[in-house]
């Protein structure tokens, strides 16, 4: 992955809420504030919303890593429950034994929890409930969080609770027949998007999180990043994601605004445009009135200022020029031609056919089909320079202007330009056209020399194990008057790690796919097709 090419420890930007990426803005320190009194102070209920994506789920993560030590929370993930379930998910989390004949009664349920909780007042113990989706409750189950707040002593209630929300909570606690539970709710607080500025912050406090020691988004690429995604975490983290495998696969060691917007419409299956094209197209518009204003002014009898129609000027035919060569068909339009060409049946039937072999839409899956020929696909996200090092063709996954994904066969490299293979027809594109249609996402087929298809590490064994051994030392001259062995050992480790490091490839000693693949091209084995030379080959 990407994760070594920029210098980083890990993907900085996955959306599983990991509050060791939790950037604090104005708006997260206060509602995490607000958690923080639910829980340290008497009273009713706590209200936190936001938009999908903004991070509420990571703000609730961090404080619960930050509870006070007489403090016992019980967490309710999934509110679509009817009263009892509730109640019986409340047990659950805070460990209170419930007989068998009690589970179905919401009556012997709530006599259990005020029980427990008068018993942890009197050890001192803070019990809350947090609730996330709590947008998704039904009405009955909000009464019974409103009558759970009628557990109290004389001077503070029992039971503190905070429900977390998406703003249709805000809407469900205004209804008429929940204003006893809304007027009980002593702290609101809704979480917005990210600005601008913050927006920055968080992106660079995500990279130096994972690792990262210098700017790999330029600052307009930050920019778009917070336009495109409104300042909505979530969406920052999915769109900055793809551009840093856009950029990777391109070999370009910063992400610019044009690799965003690449990434925005991948993700958004849509065009994204830069922000200044709504101002050209309004200019342009502006500027092509004018101009046919003038042009009729020009052109119409008497209009030119001296009374007379316009005279027409000779005007000297410019000398002929050499006949210039046909222009190349965009990549746009070999896509936009036909969809037909661009489906994964259509790419698989020429991967097979470069492989000398058949393939069967509608038959087995196109991966059981080449196991049946001896080869075996490998799914692989990588750079065109790790397509050349493994110099097998293989399917691309295209992403056009519209967001729809069109499979092809990348079937030649020569120098700048790639040869594109759509169905019975055949494309020269530019490498770097192509690159701004692809996210690093192929599959190649290759024949394995040996039966077993794994990673292959130290301490491991086999007849894999001598096939890796062999050619490595065969690449690297080294002269064995004995037959290779089959153990993987701390010599076979140091000829991988070398040969990883000769083929810029990440330098581990585990000999995985990707390895395999480059030194099965690196040996030149017969009846392979290859990238500098990718023809049909006989009988496979």
């Amino acid at each position: 992955m990407y994760t070594s090419f920029f210098g980083l420890n890990e993907k900085p930007f996955a959306i599983t809420p990991d509050p060791r990426y939790l950037y604090l803005s104005e708006r997260h320190t206060e509602a995490l504030a607000h958690l923080a009194y639910g829980i340290s102070e008497a009273g009713g209920f706590i209200q936190l919303t936001g938009e999908v994506g903004t991070g509420k789920t990571t703000v609730l993560r961090s404080l619960l890593q930050q509870l006070p030590p007489n403090c016992d929370v019980a967490l309710i993930l999934n509110p679509r429950v009817t009263p009892a379930e509730f109640l019986l998910a409340i047990s659950d989390e805070l460990h209170v034994r419930v007989p068998d004949g009690a589970a179905g009664s919401v009556k012997a349920l709530v006599d259990l929890l005020t029980h427990f909780l008068l018993d942890a007042h009197g050890r001192a113990r803070r019990i809350v409930l947090m609730v996330d989706e709590a947008q998704n409750l039904d009405p009955d189950v909000l009464e019974q969080v409103r009558l759970l707040t009628n557990l109290e002593t004389a001077t503070q209630k029992l039971l503190q609770i905070i429900l977390i929300g998406q703003p249709e909570l805000r809407e469900v606690l205004s209804r008429p027949e929940l204003r006893q539970l809304a007027q009980r709710i002593t702290g609101r607080y809704h979480l917005e998007a990210l600005r601008q500025r913050e927006t920055i912050a968080y992106i660079r406090h995500r990279l130096r999180v994972a690792g990262a020691t210098r700017e790999i988004f330029t600052p307009g690429a930050m920019r778009e990043l917070h336009r495109l995604s409104g300042g909505v975490p979530r969406i920052i983290n999915v769109i900055a994601d793809r551009a840093l495998l856009g950029a990777y696969t391109r070999e370009e060691p910063t992400a610019n605004g044009a690799l965003v917007r690449r990434a925005a419409s991948e993700v958004y299956g849509r065009p994204v445009l830069p922000p200044w094209f709504r101002g050209i197209a309004i200019g342009g518009a502006l500027a092509g009135a004018a101009l046919v204003a003038f042009v009729l002014w020009r052109a119409w009898p008497g209009l030119d200022g001296s009374g007379d129609a316009a005279r027409p000027v000779a005007v000297a035919a410019p000398a002929p020029a050499a006949p210039a060569p046909p222009p190349r068909e965009p990549l746009a339009a070999v896509l936009a031609k036909d969809s037909a060409a661009t489906t994964m049946d259509t790419a698989f039937g020429s991967l097979f056919s470069l492989w000398g072999t058949t393939y069967q839409p509608g038959g087995a899956l196109a991966c059981e089909q080449a196991d049946a020929f001896g080869l075996s696909c490998v799914w692989q996200r990588g750079s065109f320079a790790q397509l050349k090092l493994i110099n097998r063709p293989a399917i691309l996954s295209l992403v056009d202007a519209q967001g729809a994904a069109h499979q092809v066969v990348l079937s030649g490299l020569d120098g700048n330009d790639a040869k594109l293979t759509l169905g019975t027809g055949e494309a020269s594109v530019p490498i770097s056209e192509l690159a701004d249609y692809w996210f690093g996402e192929f599959l190649v087929l290759w024949r394995p020399q040996t039966a077993a298809l794994r990673p292959l590490r130290a301490g491991m064994r086999g007849d894999d194990v001598r096939w890796l051994r062999q050619g490595l030392e065969q690449l690297s001259g080294v002269q064995n008057a004995e037959p290779a062995g089959d153990y993987f050992d701390a010599g076979l480790q140091q000829l991988v790690e070398d040969f990883q490091r000769s083929r810029r490839l990440a330098v581990d000693g585990i000999a995985g796919l990707q390895t395999q693949l480059v030194l099965d091209s690196a040996l030149g084995l017969p009846g392979a097709p290859t990238l500098a030379h990718a023809e049909p080959q006989a009988g496979a």
